[in-house]
């Protein structure tokens, strides 16, 4: 008897698609929840309005059948749903379901997929047929030239984005970097400038998104300067980034006030880049424990020892963490809940890791509008999922200018002292 439990799928060949019972059952189900919340919607509409009488005694705002079908796209397949209609008998209400609004005919991930299929590489004559495979081959109204509309509207949305005025926000951090991508630019030196910021909020949020030329100091003090032009008057209390960006000689231009802390993480491949592989696994650990040590003091004797140990065979590699001490311990000065945030670039690098030097060269060259859009629709996607910074109550404190020491807010240390 065979033990081979693997079960060939069908192919796509013609019209047929893979039969999956798994996603009918899905489908399905998807089907009937969303009828359900369909319906409560309508019943709660109704009944905000159930007390409400015409002049001639009769219920003002009652059913009245069904709109005709409508086809969703989804993850999952295709979902035929049917909205009820409503009617109010004074003409003045109308109903509008926020789960189904009128114009809606695929869900925000199929959007979101547009987008990522785009910066991959794929030409805008194939998304019909990746689309088909992904949704079934009814997928309906993504023809070459509803891509490209839609296309179109991103690049509108980025450059309305872009111009938005900033005189009611305010950021306490900022993480900068300068994202390079597989894909063909107009200009091969060409990058994508990246800017987050931390509300007094705790709220990381998409501050800048703008091309530049090698990360150079003028790209960054233009960048920068645009934030400081439509509004954003206060500086930012700390910046992180990489130590090989223009942006520390254009940062003092613009935000005289904003201190400097070096990413460790780019600090760290730097070093080791410096170093032969037999030498990396101690190196590592050994910086490791400069940058996890619970106060100033112990990093700073974690920091010599490192020197100590690797300058008479690797000068170039102690020269390179040597080089940025003040910057790379900036961050003792802050609140300790805020370190896991603020040693790092982190929040950039998680955002970009699914699409940062994994993209294929498209057959084409892609222009300026065109990868900035795709970029800001993916960023802002995922900007909805980010996560906020441990310690909100202590960026109130930050902003105020208590001073810390080791993490600690230096008048708690003397009390406790």
């Amino acid at each position: 008897m065979s033990n081979d439990k693997v079960i060939p799928l069908k192919t796509l060949a013609g019209a047929s698609p893979i039969a999956d019972a798994l996603t009918d059952v899905l489908r399905e189900g998807a089907q009937r929840m969303l009828a359900v919340a369909i319906e409560a919607e309508v019943s709660a509409f109704l009944e905000r309005f159930q007390t409400e009488k015409t002049q001639a005694g009769l219920q003002r705002v009652v059913r009245n059948g069904r709109l005709p079908k409508r086809t969703i796209q989804t993850g999952i397949g295709d979902i035929e749903v049917s909205v009820p209609r409503i009617r109010d008998r004074a003409g003045q209400l109308r109903f509008t379901s926020s789960l189904l609004p009128p114009y809606l005919r695929r869900t925000k991930t199929v959007e979101q997929l547009l987008p990522w299929l785009y910066l991959k590489g794929l030409s805008t004559g194939d998304f019909q047929e990746a689309l088909s495979t992904l949704l079934g081959p009814e997928a309906p109204g993504l023809s070459a030239s509803t891509i490209s509309r839609l296309k179109e509207s991103w690049k509108d949305e980025q450059q309305c984005w872009s111009r938005r005025d900033l005189s009611h926000q305010r950021y306490v951090y900022l993480w900068v970097d300068g994202i390079h991508f597989g894909v063909r630019l107009e200009d091969a030196a060409q990058c994508i400038l990246v800017v987050i910021g931390a509300t007094p909020e705790g709220k990381k949020e998409l501050v800048a998104l703008s091309d530049g030329y090698r990360e150079s100091e003028a790209s960054w003090r233009e960048v920068l300067l645009d934030l400081k032009l439509r509004g954003l008057r206060i500086d930012p209390q700390l910046a992180i980034g990489d130590g090989a960006l223009g942006f520390w000689k254009a940062l003092p231009q613009v935000f005289g006030t904003t201190r400097s802390q070096r990413c460790w993480v780019h600090k760290t491949a730097n070093i080791l880049n410096k170093l032969p592989k037999s030498q990396q696994p101690k190196a590592k650990a050994g910086l490791h424990e400069i940058w996890m040590a619970a106060s100033r003091k112990e990093a700073e004797t974690a920091f010599s020892r490192f020197l100590t140990v690797y300058r008479p065979k690797y000068p170039k590699a102690a020269d390179c963490l040597e080089k940025d001490q003040d910057a790379l311990l900036a961050f003792y000065d802050f609140p300790a809940e805020h370190w896991i945030h603020i040693r790092t670039t982190n929040p950039i690098e998680s955002t970009f890791a699914t699409v940062r030097l994994r993209t294929a060269k498209t057959r084409g060259c892609v222009s300026r509008e065109s990868i900035l859009a795709m970029v800001f629709m993916l960023v802002k996607s995922a900007e909805r999922r980010w996560l906020k910074l441990r310690g909100v109550a202590r960026l109130a404190e930050v902003i105020q200018g208590v001073s810390f020491k080791d993490g600690v807010r230096e008048d708690q240390e003397k009390v406790a002292a």
